[in-house]
């Protein structure tokens, strides 16, 4: 039954981070871009910019809210569902979320308001200046919130007194081994994310035959961002594949599926494909390509690392887990790159904005940035486990003595709560984009025969 238990307090703190991870990450990325078209209209005074501004600090002002609520319920599971972790680690937890409230929350806050309803009450420059505080603001607050999960990954600066952690060292602690490789690496994912959904709701307006210079710019940006950003995700990707490989060895063992070390000189090979099988210590049905592994990891052709056999079996990770949620961000980061690609090339031959193939790619496309920091972070912190603050305390020791009814209670009206309210802030977001940021606005002759019907409101 304790088992149970544990499992149910997982999924149910699961289940709200993945809900409310979703909405930072957009206004993150929306916070800045809002920053670059106001700052482009400026430049320019060109009324496209000013529009899509209005447009899209609409959506960010939904996403802002949805963020807000959702993060407030798990500020409180760390009290109901896992006293004993806030009591073990809460003197480094709690200064840290406290930092970002004071900083980051505050100041977004405070110019809000502005950003959102001063047009006309203040100058341009002030106006300006309220946007990239905001967006400064979510900048900081993601780095609050990584410090304190990156400490978890990789704890440093601290001694332990009495069974509790006992900071000695804050500098060490904000700045752990982990923390830069894992800003870098969110706030990238924060801006592929924007950027594939402003590009999905530029095409989404092209297909039906809705065509004008601020969807094309919307467009033109999304796909520029896409080529310069993708690339950087994959370099620090690879910069924090390294350094979770000399910090949580076992972690990636169950990323690459690797069970156990090949012969001298053989080197490891990059699994595509494949079934771990935790009981068996095998990767079944396993599709590889010889030595990649060890290229990529070891930058050695021969190179190799420790498998997953050659760890006590109750610190390993999930391996099947842990392999899939990390082909799913690999597999829609390269895909995210081959539309940037695709769509520059298209840009260049003057075919961008009527290819209908490209708009339907990066319509599909649309969520996959989001879906990505989805499983790049199931990766993370599945891989954790059975850590909940690695090499210091298990998971299993960190929850709160509740029964199975009580949690399973709890979770059924989670479920249903966040279906109801965020579906239908979801729902209202859609509705948002679809009607678009120039339906009053200049139109374009469209060359783009609509293949979506012209006045439905289902969304992207």
């Amino acid at each position: 039954m304790q088992d149970m238990a544990l499992m149910l307090a997982r999924i149910q703190f699961g289940f709200t981070v993945s809900f409310h991870i979703i909405f930072p990450a957009i206004t993150i990325g929306l916070a800045s871009y809002l920053a670059v078209l106001e700052g482009c209209w400026l430049k320019t005074r060109n009324p496209v910019f000013k529009q899509l501004y209005t447009f899209w600090s609409r959506i960010f002002a939904l996403n802002f809210g949805m963020g807000v609520v959702s993060g407030l319920v798990m500020a409180y599971e760390f009290g109901t569902n896992w006293s004993e972790f806030s009591t073990f680690a809460g003197s480094i937890t709690g200064p840290l979320l406290t930092y970002e409230v004071l900083t980051a929350f505050f100041l977004e806050a405070g110019f809000l308001g502005v950003m959102l309803f001063g047009w006309k009450r203040v100058g341009e420059q002030l106006h300006f200046f309220a946007t990239l505080m905001v967006a400064i603001g979510t900048l900081i607050s993601a780095t609050w919130i990584l410090a304190s999960n990156s400490w978890m990954q990789t704890p440093a600066g601290y001694e332990i007194v009495d069974g509790r952690v006992v900071p000695t060292d804050w500098l060490e602690i904000i700045f752990n081994p982990s923390f830069p490789y894992r800003l870098v690496h969110m706030g990238l994912a924060a801006f592929l994310s924007t950027a594939l959904m402003v590009g999905a709701s530029a095409a989404w307006h092209l297909l039906k035959g809705r065509d004008s210079k601020a969807i094309r710019t919307m467009l033109a940006m999304a796909m520029g961002m896409l080529l310069i950003t993708a690339p950087l995700q994959m370099l620090a990707g690879d910069m924090h594949g390294l350094n979770t490989l000399e910090h949580q060895p076992a972690k990636v063992a169950a990323m690459e599926g690797h069970w156990r070390n090949e012969g001298e000189g053989e080197g490891v090979p990059l699994l595509l494909f494949g079934w771990p099988d935790n009981d068996a210590e095998v990767t079944r049905y396993a599709v590889g390509i010889p030595r990649l592994g060890s290229l990529i990891l070891t930058h050695s052709w021969s190179g190799t690392f420790k498998g997953l056999s050659e760890f006590p079996a109750d610190e390993r990770p999930n391996a099947a887990a842990v392999f899939w949620s990390f082909r799913v961000m690999i597999a829609l980061g390269l895909l995210m790159f081959v539309l940037g690609a695709w769509g520059i090339w298209a840009w260049r031959r003057g075919t961008l904005y009527t290819n209908r193939s490209l708009l339907r790619f990066a319509l599909l496309m649309g969520p996959s940035g989001l879906v990505a920091l989805l499983a790049g972070w199931f990766t993370t912190e599945l891989g954790r486990q059975p850590w909940v603050v690695y090499g210091l305390m298990k998971t299993a020791d960190a929850a709160s003595p509740h029964k199975v009814t009580e949690l399973t209670i709890s979770l059924v009206l989670f479920v249903l709560v966040y279906l109801v309210i965020f579906g239908t802030g979801i729902r209202y977001l859609l509705r948002l984009i679809n009607r678009g940021p120039d339906r009053d606005g200049e139109t374009i002759q469209s060359t783009v025969r609509p293949v979506l019907p012209p006045n439905t409101d289902q969304g992207v």
